[in-house]
């Protein structure tokens, strides 16, 4: 099938839905489909036999978009759509594939041609407002709450990375197809065995020191300041520890430097800044254990199914964004607090066997529940759901 997606993110950039989005590209060439990827103007190219990227035109003094809802998407979602409908007018297509907000052009689109519509809920968009400390206006969550409903509505097939999505669309309308696919395949690649002792060396830090790793964004609802409070209380019984935090635009990183020494973790705290995704396999074998202290939401960090195969004991906060895939035999869960994250941080440091058994049980989870194989399939079931029976056994021919 040849397959206009809607994707309204850079693409590619090293964060969350861009990630998602490729995997979601590389398996449906691997089912066999051609995908052309309307996208924003900005982003690292990417070259996949059978993808084509088409570009929107950038609007004058947009110069970039941050994670999360912001007002440049407004005009960068209209070049987007105008890109997209000059697509859906000159080539032929099986189907409309779309990404967030980006499924009301998908919608349209989809009914404008005569042909399916999929659409691709990475999170809820009220939710997005208060994750991303947007707005709480209550007319515009209730706009985003309508338009949710809508997308979910028009669509033949939803998918969704987290049980709790699903839970959202069966309460839209239990009658819609919804795959659960998680973003396991998006996640990078396994530790680099052997780039511990270099990678530390190159952030002066000694071979035995127990290093905390956080990767990711370094957005508000990451809780970061739970990360840095946590740090300042395990400097106290453990002043050798060190925590290594990967991610962040520059702006973003001195605001969290001066977080951590308001904290009281100034000196144990150190910031690389954002780094390219292939360099984050080395990042994990350099780590003693795994931080996620997310204090908001209900995805699940696409950080958590890297975190799985690294095989390092992971502390996160006992919150449905980490228990709809954590329980605790593989990972540390704690309270939302300073004192008890902490304290989970010193029990993986202090226990060397325990925390390798965690690491183990965590290993053997992403590599049964979690692998590509598992990705693959369910992919090619939302696509069986969404051309119906006959398209189904074609698709099932393909791998």
């Amino acid at each position: 099938m040849h397959i206009l997606m809607i994707a309204p993110e850079p693409f590619f950039e090293p964060r969350g839905t861009p990630f998602s989005e490729f995997h979601r590209i590389k398996a449906l060439i691997a089912l066999g489909h051609t995908v052309d990827l309307v996208t924003y103007p900005f982003g690292r190219d990417v070259e996949m036999p059978g993808l084509r990227v088409v570009r929107c035109l950038r609007p004058p003094l947009v110069r970039q978009v941050r994670i999360g809802p912001s007002w440049a998407k407004v005009p960068l979602d209209a070049a987007l759509a105008a890109t997209a409908l000059r697509r859906a007018l000159s080539t032929a297509y099986d189907a409309v594939h779309s990404h967030e907000e980006g499924g009301l052009i998908g919608v349209a689109l989809a009914a404008m041609l005569g042909v399916p519509h999929l659409y691709d809920m990475h999170s809820s968009l009220p939710q997005q407002l208060s994750n991303f400390d947007f707005s709480s206006s209550r007319p515009l969550v209730w706009g985003m709450g309508q338009i949710e409903r809508l997308l979910v509505r028009r669509s033949r097939v939803v998918i969704v990375i987290c049980q709790q999505l699903v839970e959202v669309v069966r309460a839209i309308d239990p009658l819609v197809p919804t795959v659960l696919i998680e973003n396991a395949p998006g996640s990078g690649d396994l530790p680099v065995a052997g780039a511990s002792t270099s990678l530390r060396a190159a952030w002066g830090i000694e071979p035995d020191v127990p290093v905390v790793l956080y990767t990711g964004t370094f957005e508000a609802y990451q809780g970061l300041d739970l990360l840095y409070a946590a740090a300042a209380r395990v400097r106290v019984a453990r002043p050798d520890v060190r925590f290594l935090l990967v991610g962040g635009q520059p702006d973003q990183v001195e605001a969290a430097r001066r977080q951590a020494r308001s904290a009281g973790a100034d000196g144990v705290v150190l910031f690389t800044g954002q780094r390219p995704s292939e360099e984050i396999p080395q990042f994990l074998d350099a780590a003693t254990v795994l931080a996620s202290p997310r204090s908001r939401g209900t995805n699940t960090p696409l950080k958590i199914y890297q975190y799985l195969r690294a095989g390092r004991p992971i502390i996160a906060t006992r919150l449905l964004t980490h228990t709809q895939v954590l329980d605790d035999s593989v990972a540390v869960l704690t309270e939302a607090t300073p004192e008890a994250y902490a304290a989970g941080i010193l029990r993986a440091v202090d226990d060397p066997a325990e925390a390798d058994a965690i690491g183990r049980r965590a290993r053997a989870l992403a590599d049964t529940k979690y692998s590509y194989e598992a990705y693959l399939e369910r992919t090619r079931h939302a696509y069986a759901e969404l051309f119906g029976s006959g398209a189904a056994q074609v698709a099932r021919g393909v791998a």
